[in-house]
């Protein structure tokens, strides 16, 4: 393994633990903005919305701008991006104003649209096509450890007093209310301070990095590119592949944000419901060993996709099939399913892309979008089912509990996309298979 390619899989691994530790950390934040600015699930859910549907909105120009100054100088400005969105959260918590906090959100999403448009495609092409599952699940390991640190540490900051807050609300005057929403809010803080030094300081480190650049029509994929191809929509195995991988982010994001709030809904407490989100990562870690140790070796990067989407179809039924800590170990064990699905439809989508490597990572980072579209999606059915279930006659509790696990089937549509392209989707039009 020469220098080079020793310091860009460096390089990359680091970066993939800022997206998951940035990223993760929602799973906390959905519980403690819906408390601190009192909002309805749906409306809580609106912090994954924010997040993700920048990278509709960035993909296609983070792509341009990767073609104007290469991968490390873009890398270097989605941090700096990145930087400037944790700095939003302190007007945001000062005024407990949610639409700062969406704002700050959202910024940070751009900057982690830049980035993910340069080290996906990047450490795709960076060796074999065949092992590009292989390397992206080492990054997902990084991204996944980083993810479950984030949780933890923002769990601990955010939600460790929350169980008192709430209950004391409902006991106190406006104003001392409006205090302790305050101070409550006030928490966010200095966590963001520090996450906004930290992004930007590496953004000017990897700006001076000894990252190497790659041509993507000089790749290894070089064997396999479509040279006789004049147009981005002459490649229907890569369009379904965006289609796969929008609904699979609804889904893990599904399977990492709600975790914690299912387990609030349920009745268990949140000084345990908040290492939840823990367990989902955790289950995404260990399959991502496997798929590093397994792919291409001894599994297809397509069987390991067709097996995790039968997965996640089992995993979603017994979730809705069973109650109480069963049924959310049931959600956590959807990290198995979900672990090997972005590494592995990343390299049958770009598979034979050539010169159009860059236009077709763009479309693939805004197929992020589903993170922002479908958890809001579910929000929305606990909401309605919960309305529908108290005007029955069952108390809140009961309807909230039994409407958020129903809504769980929203999964179900998922999967089945997923395996449909696994089995045949990522084969049309594309030859080699």
């Amino acid at each position: 393994m020469n220098k080079n390619y020793q310091t860009a899989i460096l390089i990359i691994i680091g970066l993939f633990f800022i997206f998951g530790f940035v990223t993760w950390i929602n799973g906390a934040l959905i519980p403690f903005m819906k408390t601190i600015n009192e909002l309805t699930e749906a409306q809580s859910y609106l912090v994954a919305s924010a997040s993700y549907i920048s990278f509709v909105i960035m993909a296609l120009p983070a792509s341009f701008l990767i073609k104007k100054t290469g991968y490390k100088k873009s890398m270097s400005v989605g941090l700096i991006i990145m930087a400037v969105g944790a700095l939003l959260f302190i007007p945001a918590a000062n005024t407990r104003t949610y639409w700062l906090f969406l704002l700050g959100i959202f910024i940070q999403g751009t900057g982690m649209a830049i980035l993910q448009t340069a080290a996906n495609p990047y450490v795709t092409i960076l060796g074999p096509i065949e092992s590009g599952a292989k390397r992206i699940a080492i990054m997902g390991i990084s991204n996944k450890i980083a993810g479950a640190l984030g949780s933890l540490i923002f769990g601990s900051l955010l939600l460790s007093e929350i169980d008192s807050v709430v209950v004391k609300l409902s006991t106190v005057s406006d104003s001392e209310k409006t205090e302790l929403l305050n101070i409550m809010a006030g928490n966010i803080i200095m966590p963001y301070i520090i996450m906004a030094i930290i992004l930007f300081v590496l953004g000017i480190l990897i700006r001076w990095s000894p990252l190497p650049n790659i041509d993507t029509v000089e790749s290894s994929d070089k064997a396999t590119e479509n040279t006789n191809k004049t147009s981005i929509f002459q490649f229907p195995h890569l369009w379904l592949g965006v289609l796969a991988l929008f609904v699979y982010v609804g889904a893990e994001v599904i399977a990492g944000d709600t975790i914690i709030a299912y387990g609030i809904s349920l009745g268990i407490s949140v000084t345990e419901a908040k290492f939840f989100t823990t367990f989902t990562l955790t289950a995404m870690i260990i399959t991502y060993a496997l798929g590093a140790i397994l792919i291409p070796k001894y599994i297809s990067q397509g069987l390991a996709l067709k097996i995790s989407a039968i997965l996640g179809i089992i995993f979603t039924i017994c979730i809705i099939n069973t109650s109480g800590f069963t049924s959310i170990l049931f959600v956590a064990a959807l990290g198995i399913a979900n672990a090997l699905v972005w590494p592995a439809i990343w390299p049958l989508s770009l598979k034979g892309l050539g010169k159009f490597t860059k236009t077709a990572s763009a479309l693939l980072v805004m197929a992020i979008a589903g993170g922002a579209i479908i958890p809001p999606l579910y929000g929305r059915l606990v909401d309605s089912t919960k309305e529908d279930l108290i005007t029955s006659g069952m108390n809140e509790a009961n309807a909230l509990a039994e409407a958020s696990t129903n809504g769980y089937w929203i999964l179900i549509p998922c999967y089945v996309i997923i395996l449909y392209y696994a089995t045949y989707g990522h084969k049309l039009g594309n030859k080699q298979s």
